[in-house]
């Protein structure tokens, strides 16, 4: 049996594309997802008759360091947790917690209601509801007989 080696020429443009066919099966979230030791907030994202909501946990950090904003079909969350306390005199030996800047954008559709967008935040929750368009709303249809 003899073994061949056949050479196959590595392209790495083709993975370019792969990554942007990827993103744009995934609306957009591939990104800006956390990645290394940068901070990024976990979000949920669901989808109801009405509308949408979508969900990001920020602990410790003040509504004022947060930015919402919706344009061109999606919601952009942008801000930075900050470390506020200056320890002197200690050796660290595990640091866990991440502080830095971090963007969330949620692709959504243009099919929605822009002018009614809300956000609230509560005990470290933010929550963005965004209601869909009245024409994109599903409508039940009766069945005449």
């Amino acid at each position: 049996m003899t073994n061949t080696l056949s050479s196959c020429r590595w392209t790495p443009a083709l993975f370019g594309d792969l990554r942007k066919e990827m993103e744009r099966f995934a609306g957009g979230l591939l990104d800006d997802t956390p990645s290394g030791n940068a901070f990024a907030p976990s979000v949920n994202f669901a989808e109801t008759e009405t509308g949408y909501e979508v969900s990001a946990e920020l602990p410790g950090m003040k509504p004022e360091d947060v930015h919402v904003e919706f344009k061109d079909g999606h919601l952009w969350i942008t801000g930075e947790r900050k470390n506020e306390v200056e320890e002197k005199g200690k050796t660290f030996h595990r640091i866990e917690r991440r502080y830095g800047s971090f963007r969330r954008v949620i692709a959504i559709g243009k099919e929605v209601d822009a002018e009614k967008v809300d956000a609230t935040y509560k005990d470290g929750v933010l929550t963005v509801n965004v209601p869909k368009a009245a024409a994109a709303q599903p409508k039940r249809i009766q069945i005449k007989t």
